[in-house]
């Protein structure tokens, strides 16, 4: 006999949480079969409200459900919602047998989907609505006759978002927002509330950014070797990144052996591994560096069999020469951009010759425009270097200061906290398409052609070298052999041949 679907009680929201054993499929138009039976109920979905329907999955019920217009699944929730009227109930109630409706009943139902605007929607301007059920919310609908022109404005507001679902501008209610609002929209705008500025907070509440777990492959049997190694590269005080680095590599190594304790595998075993990843992965020179790195960090440092590790081969390292964008490049990629703080980012890394880890680590403190001179604290090697503070960015700075308001460090996220390197990288590479520039550009070329540039306006190879924090000058070298200055003087000797 077949099985019944469940008969749990439904949960508070209306949505029986029951799976069948079996799913039942839908009876057939006009076959004389009682309709599917589900549950349903009121839910507030992102400030709406809209009828929550619970039923076991099926994609055949999935199928008729998605005939009612406006139906969707929420990922947050956990189920499919309808808008709250009187079109969609009717439609729900043809197609299912409702069999719970919690605690408003159909009559309360109203004809027309609800919503925040008052009379004044058709304004021709930008509305901004208050939030029905949070204070720390507004809304902002942005007709689509004034999209193009006030988009690129909304998209520098600090904290905003935009709500797929409502069809609005989400932004945080705070003063700065208000006088964003205030200084740039305030002719375009129509309040349907008025908004107590006094008792709003200056800012959203700041919450401390956690650090995501690094997503480290899986434990080996001997996890307490990693461990070891991790505790003697934190002794000798190198970075995060090297740290999370070199215990991948040592971890996917002992993994290979992971039958064999790591002190007693042979050096012939690691010359054998080290090839399987060169002939059957393909590893690049530096990923190999990477792991005879890591290798002999443990054997060296931790179980203190130098011998073991001696003379292990190095690979040799390719001599190529680094992206470089030309001035024209660079001014089309920075005029593409059309927030005012992802520009002054992109500005700052290619005026100054900043590392990506270097832009999103710099503090207010670590600014002097009145020297224009900018301090880079504990760069590539925990080296403190100072670098040059360009006009142009200092002038933008004051409108930036007085639109996002950082607290501590120079660039924040839109709840505060430190920027992060993933959101700089992703402004990057929108800039890029948008420019149609080298598609190999990544954010590390702008540094690259920093320098070049510099070189090319006939600056000292010695002053580049102090700018860009190297250690030694043959690392500044390479941008001698991509700069043009005096290489567009020459002709190849072909061209005096009378051929």
């Amino acid at each position: 006999m077949a099985s019944q679907p469940s008969t749990s009680n439904p949960s508070p929201g209306g949505v029986n949480i029951g799976k069948p054993s079996v799913r039942q499929p839908s009876p057939p138009a006009g076959s004389g079969v009682s309709k599917f039976k589900i549950t349903a109920g009121p839910l507030l979905h992102q400030g709406e409200a809209r009828i929550q329907v619970g039923m076991p999955y099926s994609p055949e019920h999935v199928r008729q459900l998605r005939t009612i217009e406006g139906a969707r699944w929420s990922q947050t929730h956990k189920c499919w919602h309808l808008p709250k009227t009187k079109a969609a109930w009717a439609a729900l109630n043809a197609l299912f047998e409702v069999t719970v409706v919690l605690p408003e009943q159909e009559e309360k139902i109203p004809d027309a989907e609800p919503t925040e605007i008052p009379a004044g929607k058709e304004t021709g301007k930008l509305t901004v609505i208050a939030h029905s059920k949070r204070k720390d919310i507004i809304g902002l609908r942005l007709p689509k006759e004034l999209r193009e022109q006030h988009l690129a404005t909304i998209r520098n507001i600090h904290g905003r978002r935009w709500n797929s679902e409502a069809k609005l501008w989400e932004l945080p209610n705070t003063k700065l927002t208000i006088r964003f609002l205030e200084k740039y929209l305030n002719e375009h705008l129509h309040w349907t509330f008025q908004p107590d500025v006094e008792n709003l907070p200056e800012r959203p509440d700041v919450v401390p950014q956690q650090k995501l777990l690094s997503k480290e492959g899986p434990i080996a049997r001997y996890e307490a070797a990693v461990v070891a190694l991790e505790q003697c590269l934190m002794l000798k005080r190198y970075s995060h990144r090297t740290i999370k680095t070199y215990k991948n590599c040592f971890r996917s190594f002992i993994r290979y052996y992971d039958n064999i304790k790591p002190s007693e595998i042979t050096r012939e075993q690691i010359d054998r591994y080290i090839h399987f990843l060169i002939r059957e992965k393909h590893i690049t020179e530096s990923y190999q560096n990477q792991i005879v790195s890591a290798i002999l960090h443990f054997y060296n440092d931790v179980v203190k069999q130098e011998a073991k590790v001696e003379r292990m081969f190095r690979p040799k390292k390719p001599q190529k020469l680094p992206h470089v964008l030309t001035e024209d490049e660079v001014t089309r990629l920075l005029n593409s951009v059309d927030n005012s703080k992802h520009k002054l980012i992109l500005m700052l890394i290619y005026s100054a010759g900043l590392r990506l880890g270097e832009v999103v680590n710099l503090q207010l403190s670590d600014l002097q425009p009145e020297y224009h001179r900018l301090f880079v604290r504990e760069g590539k090697g925990k080296k403190d270097r100072c670098t040059i503070l360009s006009d142009k960015v200092i002038a933008r700075l004051k409108d930036y200061f007085e639109d996002y308001c950082p607290v501590e460090w120079l660039f924040e996220g839109a709840a505060g906290g430190q920027y992060s390197v993933r959101s700089v990288q992703a402004i990057f590479d929108r800039a890029k398409q948008n420019a149609k520039i080298n598609p190999h550009a990544t954010v590390h070329t702008l540094r690259h052609s920093f320098a070049t540039h510099l070189l090319e306006k006939g600056v000292d190879l010695r002053y580049i070298q102090d700018l860009l924090g190297h250690e030694s000058s043959k690392t500044t070298e390479i941008y001698t052999h991509i700069t043009k200055k005096g290489i567009d003087k020459l002709r190849s000797p072909l061209d005096s041949l009378e051929v």
